[in-house]
């Protein structure tokens, strides 16, 4: 029996139990390799709200083998609008037209997504209401200690557990994550459809909306403004930024903030480092290059780590070398979103006249100068 045999007979490690963690154990158990999920939440704060699913992400969920799960749970998305916050339509993609019926994007529930992700893994096998308090290794095995004092070993740790990664901290000294250049902060809900029928994002003189449909009645929204004149507690001074918007934005936004406990508020975060592994401890998903959600490339590059991660563990011979590999396989395509990503994150922070004049070249060129190659998987 050859070293990797016995190495890959050991379960691997995975640290975080979302999108990214249960995509990289879905991945690695196609290929006959087992693997334990370690993760300190039974159903992640943003479980209820929604995600954008462009067409690499939808190839990623077909090499997982759930396309006919994500086909029947996914609702299509067709079409994209960018408008101005008196609703003049400055740009429109047409999303069936570029991606083709396989890759067709949709919107689903992240509830739904991460049981899609987890229906064929075995439960018992992982680690729920759990954090890893520490992360340690030697030449042969790495470990992480759990917050009820026990410790696991394994061959190979897998650090999936998003922006404030314990195991980056760990294998870094830092769990730095930066401000994104699109905006400080950002609102997410769902609401009931006030008359949506594609993808469609206002851009206003103080903030952006996007209203997005997740089925027939109900619409994702995310909101994001140009400054940090509202706090996370001051949901009513929304009214404000977007009281010249239409009526279904406004209309959309008042049903959230009606319904304030369903409002969830977060930073917008980046996350780029050079290298995202150490000897046995690779970083993939969020916790090594989380990117501000303009191209909606968070899940689908996460998912698409997993997915070409499981393919070089399982076929190396050497898996303390498989963290080195990886970042050769994937990091110019993340590189790829970012760069793309700042550039339309510049056009975003112009002045809203600027903007508006500027918008109708500059998104169809970077939709394409973004996606062309993200459809080459």
């Amino acid at each position: 029996m050859d070293d990797m045999t016995v190495e890959t007979s050991q379960p691997l490690l995975i640290a975080g139990g979302g999108i990214a963690g249960l995509a990289t154990s879905l991945a690695l158990k196609q290929r006959g390799i087992e693997s334990i999920v370690i993760e300190h939440r039974s159903l992640a704060a943003d479980a209820g709200l929604a995600i954008n699913l462009p067409g690499n992400a939808i190839a990623a969920l077909e090499n997982l083998g759930l396309h006919a799960d994500i086909d029947r749970l996914g609702h299509p998305v067709r079409r994209r609008e960018y408008r101005a916050q008196d609703d003049r339509v400055l740009a429109v993609i047409d999303e069936d037209a570029f991606w083709s019926d396989a890759m067709r994007p949709r919107a689903v529930r992240r509830a739904d997504l991460i049981a899609m992700l987890g229906a064929h893994l075995d439960a018992s096998a992982n680690r729920l209401n759990r954090s890893v308090k520490g992360v340690r290794q030697d030449a042969a095995t790495a470990y992480i200690q759990l917050d009820n004092g026990d410790e696991l070993s394994a061959p190979l740790l897998v650090g999936a557990d998003g922006v404030r990664s314990t195991v980056r901290q760990a294998l870094m000294g830092t769990t730095h994550a930066s401000a994104s250049r699109l905006a400080s902060a950002s609102w997410r809900f769902m609401a009931p459809n006030p008359g949506v029928d594609g993808w469609t994002l206002w851009t206003g003189k103080r903030g952006m909306i996007l209203l997005l449909p997740v089925d027939d009645r109900t619409v994702y929204g995310w909101v994001a403004l140009a400054s940090e004149d509202v706090g996370a507690t001051e949901l009513q001074k929304l009214h404000d930024v977007f009281k010249d918007f239409p009526e279904r934005v406004r209309t959309a936004l008042s049903w959230a903030l009606a319904h304030p406990d369903d409002l969830y508020h977060s930073p917008i975060e980046e996350v780029r480092f050079d290298r995202w592994s150490e000897g046995r401890v690779v970083l993939l998903g969020d916790a090594a290059h989380a990117t501000a959600p303009v191209w909606a490339q968070g899940a689908a590059l996460a998912m698409e780590d997993a997915v070409a991660l499981a393919r070089l563990v399982a076929e190396s011979d050497d898996i303390a070398g498989v963290g080195r590999r990886f970042e050769d396989a994937r990091q110019s395509r993340v590189r790829h979103v970012q760069a793309m990503t700042d550039r339309l994150a510049k056009t975003a922070r112009l002045p809203y006249g600027l903007r508006r004049l500027m918008m109708p070249f500059v998104v169809p060129r970077s939709y394409r100068a973004t996606y062309d190659p993200l459809r080459r998987i």
